[in-house]
């Protein structure tokens, strides 16, 4: 969830849907409710961010064969499904709305999207209940107002995430590595489109 712009509109700038971009369900649409702050990753974006988990994993044409993947702050899903169709074997969903949450699992049914779980409530809580090293890529997408968000979703972050994992941290501004030293992270790529930061995030190796 994250401030994007369309060339299809709804009230200030917001898309109708988005489509999801690579792997099994390439083109399928995801509506996009109309929800204050609600604003899907833009394409550009996406695109960019899952070529670059691609080449973490190793795997060719965008996939990610066999990860896990938690969504902390889901909105329309995109994110989480987008993993799903390129192959995560568990994608996590999470979401407090529950018009949003009910229009998840609708897709999800819709494309049987077994490695999909949709889990209702603060999904920094749920990442920071998850097991030790357990996720290979942690999404970080909250509502750009709200800064606490951010820092809690870190700090649960670090010892939920695989040893090889990374962490998609999307904001409206630029973190610095100062400014990410606190929580065990770096940033190892960076992409400013538009208004939107996109960030990939590694550990920090611990000091001998």
């Amino acid at each position: 969830m994250t401030r994007s712009k369309s060339s299809t509109k709804v009230g200030a700038g917001r898309p109708r849907e988005v489509r999801i971009i690579g792997g099994a369900w390439r083109r399928t649409r995801l509506p996009v409710a109309d929800r204050p702050g609600l604003r899907p990753t833009p394409d550009r974006v996406r695109e960019t961010l899952f070529n670059w988990l691609a080449s973490v994993a190793g795997a060719s044409g965008g996939e990610l064969p066999g990860w896990r993947c938690i969504d902390v702050f889901a909105g329309t899903g995109a994110l989480g499904f987008e993993a799903a169709s390129r192959g995560a074997a568990e994608v996590l969903v999470c979401e407090q709305d529950p018009s949003l949450l009910q229009q998840m699992k609708a897709t999800r049914d819709k494309l049987q999207a077994q490695a999909v779980q949709v889990q209702r409530g603060d999904g920094a809580a749920w990442l920071a209940r998850s097991g030790a090293h357990h996720w290979h890529v942690i999404f970080l997408d909250p509502p750009f107002e709200q800064a606490a968000l951010y820092e809690r979703a870190l700090k649960a972050a670090g010892p939920a995430l695989n040893a090889q994992g990374v962490v998609y941290l999307e904001a409206d501004q630029a973190w610095t590595d100062e400014r990410l030293a606190p929580f065990g992270f770096a940033v190892f790529r960076h992409l400013k489109a538009g208004a939107v930061h996109a960030h990939l995030l590694k550990p920090v190796p611990a000091a001998p």
